[in-house]
């Protein structure tokens, strides 16, 4: 049998900042956290427990951007980012991040965090042995205009990147507030991929498809909700990045047992299995893909689909 590559399309690198780094940098910018060693820090930074939404999920993020407070701390965690991607064995990881809401604890400015970031995930690809690209990220939660400012920041290094996102509070700040952006990010020849389907419905994954032009859907499990929807994912080779823990997490299904992916990889949808925040959520691509995924039902052969998806919809040829 063929070994397919092991792939992370999902995965933020903002959600994935040690603890370790995230001592060293406070202790570096002089910046106070609630804890001062790696055991009583975790309970702040990491989710053990379901939480009661996708908004206090990202309540996590708090400390690891509190510590940002310099372009350098932007490219250590970028570069970090890569190097982890090569202890879990990657051989090809897509790194997502917003400028502005890394940006927002100092005041940084989107465009240098921009610059800092692509910089050390293109340095750890020249030292480590995987291949990584770059995501850029609309924080929705921002409103239209400041996205504006950040989909600028990004555009002006649209050739170290492969694709923009839309992340955030989906439910409050729905696809049709993002039609501008998006059609600028099309004409810049970048793809699209936009969280949906987690905190809102089947409806924003349809908007996401049809208003912003949409290839690939993150997380989209709630198009279990629609079966229409579904054979059009398939019709239309829509590829969905599911993230099996972190919606356990954020109380987006109820359970492992109760995620639709083995459901949605029987249909013929292009799912795929990855981690989105593993330092927010302590995991790992090899949880996702054992433990969680056998929980939610999957076999050896779901897996496999899940990976070969994820070659047949990864941004860039592999």
């Amino acid at each position: 049998m063929t070994t397919l590559p092991r792939i992370d399309l999902h995965r933020h690198l903002d959600g994935n900042i040690r603890l370790q780094t995230i001592l060293d940098l406070a202790d570096k910018n002089h910046i106070r956290l609630p804890a001062h060693d790696l055991e009583s820090l975790r309970p702040f930074v990491t989710v053990t427990t379901p939480q009661a939404g996708l908004l206090d999920f990202l309540a996590k993020f708090h400390w690891p951007i509190a510590v940002l407070a310099s372009l350098e701390d932007c490219y250590r965690v970028a570069w970090e980012n890569v190097e982890d991607a090569a202890r879990e064995n990657l051989d090809y990881i897509e790194l997502r991040f917003s400028p502005l809401f890394m940006a927002s604890a100092h005041g940084l400015a989107p465009v240098g965090v921009v610059e800092a970031v692509t910089d050390g995930i293109a340095a750890g690809c020249r030292e480590f042995s995987v291949r990584a690209e770059s995501i850029g990220i609309l924080s929705r939660t921002y409103g239209a205009e400041l996205c504006r400012e950040e989909l600028r920041a990004l555009l002006a290094f649209a050739e170290r990147l492969v694709a923009i996102d839309l992340a955030g509070d989906e439910a409050n700040f729905p696809a049709r507030h993002f039609v501008e952006h998006f059609r600028l990010v099309r004409e810049a020849g970048l793809g699209v991929t936009i969280h949906a389907g987690e905190a809102a419905g089947a409806e924003s994954i349809w908007d996401a498809i049809h208003l912003l032009g949409a290839t690939r859907i993150g997380h989209g499990v709630r198009a279990i909700e629609d079966p229409e929807l579904l054979d059009f994912l398939v019709e239309k080779a829509i590829g969905l990045e599911c993230c099996p823990t972190s919606n356990v997490q954020t109380s987006t299904v109820t359970a492992y047992e109760a995620h639709p992916l083995r459901t949605i990889l029987a249909r013929g949808i292009l799912a795929t299995i990855n981690t989105d925040d593993p330092g927010i959520s302590a995991i790992s691509l090899d949880h996702e893909l054992t433990t969680a995924a056998s929980r939610c039902g999957l076999d050896e052969e779901h897996v496999r689909m899940a990976q070969a998806n994820s070659v047949r919809i990864a941004f860039r040829r592999l």
